[in-house]
């Protein structure tokens, strides 16, 4: 799809899965398997999707996945399917591999979303797109790199530490511009400094939810997750983002849905619903 000046595709990394109760929080089980269903151990299916953005000489990649180094307890624990479709198989449908990559535009540092940030060669972790600048949050870095008790199993240091030391990394503060025609927004429910990408054309807008909305299922405002940091927070964050979405013809992207990329939205009786579902954004 197209947005201004740039082409938006979906970059598949690699599925997992999660516990369903903690995806949901506390929304009932007999309300949220009807959107995603579990299986017996209560687990549900998940994607990491990436975006990969086009245009004014740039190829810019958001979140990476979780890449290939974890143990192989933590791949049996998250059934990691990489098998047939990794950041690699994904970029190579559009004539691209890691080297192409000029930007590397992280939400946040949880393994799930920059896992595929480095690799190890050697035994030592270097940064995985080798030509390109690296940019995450300032209150997401200190988080990240001093994390409180409730979040330190989410972040693994060999994901983002080697990115600062290779001199790669950018750290922005706040909202504004990051490209022509390309916005920062942060939000602080799910993690303090957790940043999106809003991509604007002339009509519609392509906005990257992460996991203030990780699926098209967590579009209710009460619908959110157990790892959400401050869930009072992320309820008024969706609300005012909602709004807008709607007022300015925004797409949704869903970086961890199982089925659909992305989707236009429209108000509904009592929650803002789907109203046309995009499975990938691919040629």
């Amino acid at each position: 799809m197209k947005f201004g000046n740039y082409e938006c595709f979906s970059v598949d990394t690699g599925g997992f899965i999660l516990d369903g109760g903690a995806m949901f929080g506390a929304v009932p089980k007999v309300l949220w398997q009807r959107e995603i269903p579990a299986d017996k151990k209560n687990c549900i299916s998940l994607k990491a999707r990436s975006l990969l953005i086009q245009g004014e000489g740039r190829n810019i990649l958001v979140d990476t996945g979780l890449g290939d180094k974890l143990s192989e307890k933590l791949k049996k624990i998250y059934d990691v399917d990489q098998k047939s479709t990794n950041i690699d198989t994904s970029l190579s449908k559009y004539g691209l591999n890691r080297n192409d990559i000029t930007d590397v535009f992280i939400t946040h540092l949880h393994f799930d979303h920059a896992g595929g940030s480095t690799f190890i060669k050697n035994g030592k972790a270097f940064p995985a797109f080798p030509n390109a600048i690296y940019y995450i949050q300032k209150d997401e870095w200190k988080e990240a790199t001093d994390p409180a008790a409730r979040n330190a199993a989410s972040y693994m240091k060999e994901n983002f530490i080697p990115l600062k030391e290779s001199g790669v990394l950018k750290i922005v503060e706040g909202q504004g511009e990051l490209f022509k025609n390309i916005d920062i927004i942060v939000t602080n429910g799910h993690t303090q400094g957790q940043q999106h990408l809003l991509i604007k054309g002339e009509t519609r807008s392509l906005f990257y939810c992460a996991d203030t909305i990780p699926t098209s299922a967590h579009l209710s405002l009460r619908w959110h997750t157990a790892y959400d940091n401050y869930p009072v927070i992320i309820i008024k964050e969706k609300r005012k983002l909602l709004d807008r979405a709607l007022k300015e013809n925004w797409i949704l992207f869903f970086e961890h849905d199982p089925d659909i990329a992305a989707a236009s939205i429209k108000q509904g009786e009592k929650n803002v619903e789907i109203d046309e579902k995009i499975e990938e954004l691919d040629h």
